[in-house]
């Protein structure tokens, strides 16, 4: 008998455009061949693409796929999360990715939930256990976060919430991961904490995710992608080898999954799993 594969999932983006859902149609076609576990599809600051995020769900479970939805809870209430929790239910959606949710410019910290701890707990209550639900994981620390204390303080309380397992924020650095479960594990946390992958396609675009969303960059990746200038092949092909190398020191360190970012793109995705002899290619 096999042994059982090693646990792959993929993340999406709601497409804008009809260009960009013919182009993603495609994508998810070529990257079902790694057999994901799930694919999970992102949800807009203050429900901007909700509409687009249950659409792609919806593409993704009539490919025979299992979907997660992202479900961000900023300004909501909780007769609208209970709504849409109906919704997901009724299309067959059994995984959740419950997040806080960027607050959009001038925001308060307005509706009824505040952290996503407090819409985790809210769809345990409501709906048992329906629905898997992952939590996001920081393991070079939010950046919203007081201190890195109470940024694992915080990761603990969104567990014992209910959340099922974790995906962490995309990194560089295996030692931030491990150190991170280390921490978590002290505290009681025996949840998986899946590590987000971000391949590296291109500079600037990885420059203003990360200065954006507080990963770090390490220095000697910054200095050698910026010495290729707009060289794309020679940026690629050195992406290819930093995040190859760091899937397989996370595998081999015990890391229960890899969880990639894709972009709505495949190319890098297969290439790096081919690599890794990941999802039978």
């Amino acid at each position: 008998m096999d042994p059982k594969p090693f646990p792959l999932s993929v993340e999406f983006f709601p497409p804008k455009t009809p260009e960009g859902a013919a182009k993603l149609r495609l994508v998810r076609q070529q990257l079902y061949a790694l057999k994901p576990e799930f694919c999970s599809v992102t949800f807009g600051a203050g429900g901007s693409t909700q509409e687009g995020t249950f659409s792609t769900v919806r593409d993704i479970l009539a490919d025979g796929v299992t979907a997660a939805s992202h479900f961000s809870c900023v300004g909501a209430t909780h007769q609208r999360v209970r709504e849409q929790l109906a919704t997901l239910k009724a299309m067959g959606v059994k995984r959740l990715v419950a997040l806080r949710g960027d607050l959009p410019s001038g925001y308060g910290a307005g509706g009824e939930f505040q952290h996503a701890s407090d819409l985790v707990a809210f769809v345990r209550a409501e709906t048992g256990d329906d629905f898997h639900i992952e939590v996001a994981a920081y393991p070079e620390i939010h950046p919203q976060a007081r201190s890195a204390d109470s940024d694992i303080k915080a990761f603990v309380t969104k567990v014992r919430a209910g959340a099922n397992s974790a995906i962490t924020q995309y990194f560089y650095n295996a030692d931030a991961y491990f150190s991170f479960v280390e921490d978590a594990h002290a505290m009681g946390v025996t949840v998986p904490v899946i590590p987000g992958i971000m391949p590296i396609v291109s500079s600037t675009q990885l420059m203003r995710f990360s200065d954006a969303c507080g990963a770090e960059i390490p220095r000697w990746i910054r200095l050698r992608l910026q010495g290729f200038g707009d060289d794309s092949a020679s940026i690629k092909a050195f992406g290819l080898d930093v995040v190859t190398r760091l899937c397989e020191q996370l595998r081999s360190g015990g890391a229960p999954g890899l969880h990639f970012y894709s972009l709505n793109q495949s190319a890098a995705t297969l290439q790096i799993c081919q690599r890794l002899g990941l999802g039978g290619l």
